[in-house]
């Protein structure tokens, strides 16, 4: 591949190419290369695909649960299928076979254009942040489909365009193929999860606030600069549950601040509970921590329980959650509801048998989420220039 200068006047060219391409690339709309199906169809569960069952960050999709057939907009193999509720999650496909969307999805069929580099097209920030530029609504924003249509773009002769595809597609496949692994492995837990709860007896069980202390959380006043600074961590509902431990906090609070607020100093270990708007998401604090109020957070009794075992009682926990919320703006569940929550409490040989399991099942996972994590970078970074 060459580098070569990104434009010349009016004429587009990429950062990078490939040998024996130099022509520049035309300007056109995404209206001049595509259409939306419109026709409705009747599939199997088999060949329809939602929202749901679309991967973030262009990761694929996987099969969708529904038992009966599903009537649908058609879609033909070739078409970009493209996520148009909250299109920040980046949810994009490129067919592989003929079948039918939810009315949420939006199926473009390419004209004049090979499918591949539609759907390369369809996959750069760019072109996500155009059509976050011209969503409606906010709790669920959803894309404008004629301001969708009118995303400007370039494209080179088909010839270049097969070569770049078949370039990115060997990426796009090696990315896809390690997120598959990784929800198949998230499945196998949640099933290993399921068997092991329904094998322990009912005699093990007690309410949750009989084996750990719960404590809320809070926010110093913004406005006093002096309750913030760099001496204690301070949580927020959005850093929790991506990874099981957690350490360093976006922001974080001075000694005075946490003195003149409903913050708690929370020690090592504690379960980190959200419990507000976001439900039933999960970490432990690896070092002393403090939390906002969307939280009520687990100190485990540690001669009943320990940290890492209530943390894979999410399972239990987590539904429960959900299903004890209250509220109109914000959902939310109390201390009082949130200790009710039954759980089975084993021996603690018994714990660590099943934490032992269910984390080295983690570590396949971390492991898997790494190499995805790596790929898609160097993808990401070739995108922006080999395309403008």
């Amino acid at each position: 591949m060459a580098n070569v200068s990104s434009s010349n006047g009016l004429e587009k060219r990429p950062k990078l190419r490939f040998p024996g391409f130099d022509e520049p690339w035309k300007m056109v709309s995404l209206q001049d290369i595509s259409e939306y199906r419109k026709n409705k169809i009747c599939v199997s569960k088999l060949k329809y695909i939602s929202t749901e069952n679309m991967l973030q960050n262009f990761a694929g999709i996987i099969p969708y649960t529904s038992e009966e057939d599903i009537s649908g907009v058609e879609f033909c193999v070739g078409d970009t299928l493209l996520a148009n509720i909250r299109p920040y999650l980046r949810k994009a496909w490129l067919a592989t076979h003929d079948g039918a969307c939810s009315t949420d999805v939006l199926a473009l069929c390419p004209l004049d254009i090979t499918p591949a580099f539609l759907n390369n097209i369809i996959e750069q920030d760019r072109f996500i942040d155009y059509v976050m530029s011209g969503v409606k609504g906010s709790k669920m924003p959803r894309g404008d489909k004629a301001h969708i249509l009118a995303y400007e773009t370039a494209i080179p002769s088909l010839l270049e365009q097969e070569k770049i595809n078949s370039f990115m597609q060997l990426l796009h496949q090696r990315i896809a193929k390690i997120q598959m692994e990784i929800e198949l492995l998230k499945k196998y837990k949640r099933g290993v999860n399921n068997q092991i709860l329904s094998q322990i007896d009912n005699s093990y069980n007690c309410r949750l606030g009989s084996v750990c202390e719960i404590v809320g959380g809070g926010t110093p006043d913004t406005l006093h600069t002096e309750y913030w600074g760099n001496t204690v961590e301070w949580f927020t509902p959005s850093e929790i549950g991506k990874t099981k431990y957690v350490n360093n906090s976006v922001r974080k609070l001075s000694d005075i601040g946490l003195d003149n607020s409903s913050a708690k100093l929370l020690p090592i270990g504690t379960v980190l509970l959200t419990t507000r708007a976001t439900l039933g998401e999960m970490s432990i604090a690896k070092r002393e921590c403090s939390t906002n109020q969307g939280f009520q957070s687990l100190i485990p009794h540690t001669d009943r329980v320990s940290s890492e075992y209530l943390y894979y009682m999410k399972i239990i926990i987590k539904p429960w959650c959900e299903k004890y919320a209250s509220g109109n703006t914000f959902r939310e569940i109390s201390k009082s509801a949130l200790s009710d929550c039954i759980i089975p409490i084993p021996d603690r040989a018994r714990q660590e048998q099943i934490v032992k399991l269910l984390s080295s099942i983690d570590m396949l996972i971390g492991a898997a989420e790494s190499i995805s994590m790596s790929l898609s970078k160097i993808r990401h970074g070739l995108m922006q220039q080999l395309f403008i």
